[in-house]
């Protein structure tokens, strides 16, 4: 008799109508054979899947070439289909669940003709671990396959946990003809299914990652009582051997993945990494949060990667341990088979091939590698991979860090008065765009948790259940927002960033064990200068106090567009949330 698995399975495969059906183990093996049918067999715009590159510099790297439309995360096709709008809020686009199916089944007839259907089981969290979850995932690209297997845990051990139940993770993707406007990313929460079609790129197409460990996991989050954030997760080594455990939240090209690897500029200091974008964060039986990194892969921006702002990264890319280390829309040395991009130690090399594979002019006046290319990477390739990664457990959480980039108004570090506070830290956050992000430069995005994008449900509701889960701990975390991007009167960053940002979390670890005293403003606790180490830096002192600095002036419009964000939400803010801003608002 056909387990639920085999009949989804099918009935999936009677309406794409591939040409054959293959179970993935996630072997080795099998990756390598894979990668060499997307070299030999399987095109895109009749192109390989797949380039070899040279593994003598990059062991086990290949590169990849998307279609040209198909370079980033398409917010404005992507749909969170509840029953009804109100559940999915603002924050989402909204489709009714059977009008998404109807145009899903129409897009979807035959797609897969010509290909090959492959089944995907595969584990986010460790198989050990109480708060993982067995999921399935369908697709007809050898990229996404592969990618998958160096994200998730993918193994056939999935189906056995799987069982006969029939309510496991569904993800359904197909490249379809990649056509723009046949392009669609839509969630269905009550289902805990993701159907995409249209796209090959990274975040519409590999489905664990944000679709499933965000928008499907978040909304399993409130109805469960936990967490899943879009969230850094590190442990900070002092000089005495005590590890400190943190999560970090930021929005797109605020050092997120370089916060995660960071190389410490502090002697005796260490940052061990356990998570670049993920957390899940449960409530554990001491009554403290515990974190989880579902991933087991980097899937990161390359440009300005470099020895410079990410060392730890750059040796990842080159370890070779775990098969293949992919990158996607990288420019490529022909003189060499490398991968290259702006931002890339050395000089510009002579004969590079653009993004889309054309010979490359820097008289063109355009990029080489795309502002979004990508490499994916496993985490057991990071030299600083903590040894608690596979802790079925998790690791205890004692700070959660919340990142932004503004250029001024925002301290380089604040501590929260307590929990409520905290999350409406969150709540009020924002940060400016960049040429990475699909908006205006500069312009200000209100970004809560950096979980805009990515919750599953109403925004409103989403604080609401933060503000539960604090109530649950018996032994919160810190909460914390941090600003690195502060800038001088010649638009200059003050802070120097990257190595340097160890001196701000050493004195966030030393807040966090009670060991110095801070300052009190309207907006919450920020440093004495004396106790930030500063020790080496070069930065002039009426800088320095421009870093920690709260000028209330400044902050009236920022309290009034605080107060219009959160009136988006309706009935659905908490009370404790706008008492959390009538207390700020009375200090403006």
């Amino acid at each position: 008799m056909a387990t639920p698995i085999e009949r989804w399975v099918e009935e999936q495969a009677r309406l794409m109508r591939p040409d054959k059906i293959y179970w993935c183990d996630g072997s080795e093996e099998e990756a390598r054979r894979l990668i060499e049918i997307g070299i030999c067999q399987e095109k895109i715009d009749g192109e390989p899947v797949f380039y070899k590159l040279n593994h003598n510099l990059w062991p086990g790297a290949y590169l990849h070439r998307s279609h040209s439309t198909d370079v980033a995360r398409t917010e404005h096709l992507t749909y969170v289909c509840h029953s009804d709008k109100e559940s999915a809020g603002l924050n989402n686009n909204w489709m009714p669940p059977h009008k998404a199916k109807e145009m899903l089944r129409k897009l979807s007839d035959g797609c897969m003709r010509g290909r090959t259907m492959y089944v995907l089981p595969y584990m986010m969290g460790h198989p050990s671990s109480p708060y993982a979850k067995a999921c399935i995932q369908l697709t007809d690209s050898s990229y996404v396959a592969v990618s998958m297997r160096i994200m998730t845990r993918m193994h056939k051990d999935a189906v056995k946990r799987i069982g006969n139940r029939d309510d496991f993770v569904k993800g359904l993707h197909s490249l379809g003809d990649l056509h723009p406007e046949r392009r669609f990313i839509m969630h269905f929460p009550d289902e805990h299914l993701v159907w995409s079609i249209g796209s090959g790129y990274g975040g519409n197409a590999l489905l664990g990652k944000k679709c499933f460990s965000l928008r499907i996991a978040s909304w399993l989050g409130y109805q469960e009582g936990w967490l899943a954030e879009h969230m850094v997760i590190v442990g900070i080594e002092d000089p005495a051997g005590n590890i400190t455990y943190v999560t970090a939240a930021m929005p797109s090209a605020c050092g997120k993945t370089n916060l995660a690897m960071l190389q410490s500029a502090l002697g005796g200091y260490k940052v061990w990494t356990l998570g670049d974008d993920i957390a899940w964060l449960n409530v554990g039986a001491d009554g403290r949060l515990y974190a989880i990194n579902p991933e087991t892969g980097f899937f990161g921006v390359t440009c300005g990667t470099s020895m410079k702002t990410n060392p730890n990264m750059l040796r990842t890319l080159k370890a070779g341990k775990f098969f293949p280390t992919l990158f996607t829309n990288t420019a490529l040395n022909q003189d060499t088979n490398e991968p290259w991009w702006e931002g890339l130690d050395g000089p510009v090399p002579k004969n590079l091939a653009d993004w889309e594979g054309n010979s490359w002019d820097k008289a063109q006046g355009k990029k080489a590698a795309h502002p979004n290319s990508r490499f994916t990477t496993s985490l057991y390739n990071c030299p600083t991979l903590s040894r608690d990664f596979d802790n079925p457990k998790g690791v205890p959480i004692s700070a959660i860090i919340l990142g932004g980039r503004r250029t001024d108004l925002i301290p380089l570090v604040t501590e929260a008065f307590n929990w409520p506070n905290g999350v409406f830290l969150g709540a009020r956050g924002g940060s400016e765009t960049t040429a990475a992000a699909a908006h205006q430069v500069g312009v200000l995005r209100r970004d809560p948790m950096a979980m805009l994008p990515f919750c599953g449900y109403n925004m409103g509701d989403y604080f609401k259940h933060w503000l539960n889960i604090g109530k649950k701990l018996t032994h919160p975390p810190k909460i914390f927002s941090v600003n690195w991007f502060r800038t001088n009167e010649k638009d200059e960053f003050i802070w120097p960033g990257f190595s340097e940002n160890i001196r701000v979390l050493k004195w966030i670890i030393e807040r966090v064990n009670n060991r110095i005293e801070a300052k009190e403003t309207p907006i919450g606790f920020v440093p004495y200068l004396k106790d930030l180490n500063l020790e080496g830096l070069n930065i002039p002192e009426n800088e320095l106090k421009k870093l920690t600095s709260i000028n209330m002036e400044d902050w009236c419009g920022e309290v009034k567009e605080i107060k219009d964000f959160l009136e988006q939400f309706g009935k659905h803010i908490p009370e404790e949330i706008w008492r959390q801003y009538q207390a700020l608002a009375k200090h403006i």
